[in-house]
């Protein structure tokens, strides 16, 4: 699937989730309209998405936390799978765009294929599944929502060729104003 339709499929039962986007997920959730509130871009520092993802799901238990996260992202921390899993958050949902790449510094193949989804139930996920249609994430996203996490879903992506494309945001404004706004809800 293309990684705009799996960034369509999600904005579209996002629903009030936080979300935290890595990478190459982060300009496709811009242009999808989810960057306006309750996000932060996590820029710069590959691999620790998912942990600032959890850091907010144990922060705000009664919302639910989306982590959109890279293949070549999650390899660089695979020990926050551990940590993750050991936290048990029932609000977290893991979605892991896999297209093979290290995509941001030059569509450089990864060292090797690596089932996330084993990885995961083997660190102590609730669940994990795979996608590689969008029609199909649709279908499933619904469910995925309606079960407690934490939950990775593996999504695979196709290769995208061309310059990488970044958004002109930066990550501490937006995680300032995440702060000041988680302060003021109930």
């Amino acid at each position: 699937m293309q990684r705009e339709e799996a960034i369509a499929a999600l904005a579209a039962v996002r629903d009030g989730a936080l979300s935290v986007a890595t990478m190459q997920t982060v300009l496709a959730w811009h242009e999808a309209g989810q960057a306006a509130t309750d996000h932060v871009d996590n820029m710069g520092c590959m691999g620790t998405a998912s942990a600032l993802g959890l850091g907010l799901a144990l922060a705000q238990p009664d919302r639910r936390v989306m982590v959109l996260d890279g293949d070549g992202s999650l390899l660089m921390q695979l020990g926050s799978l551990v940590t993750i899993a050991g936290a048990a958050p029932p609000n977290y949902y893991h979605f892991v765009f896999d297209n093979g790449l290290y995509e941001t510094t030059g569509n450089q193949p990864l060292p090797a294929r690596v089932d996330f989804c084993g990885l995961a139930r083997s660190a102590g996920y609730r669940d994990a599944v795979s996608f590689d249609r969008a029609d199909a994430l649709r279908e499933a996203l619904p469910g995925i929502f309606a079960s407690e996490g934490p939950i990775l879903v593996r999504l695979a992506i196709a290769r995208e060729d061309g310059p990488i494309r970044w958004p002109r945001v930066k990550m501490a404004d937006q995680v300032v104003a995440l702060k000041e706004r988680l302060a003021t809800q109930p």
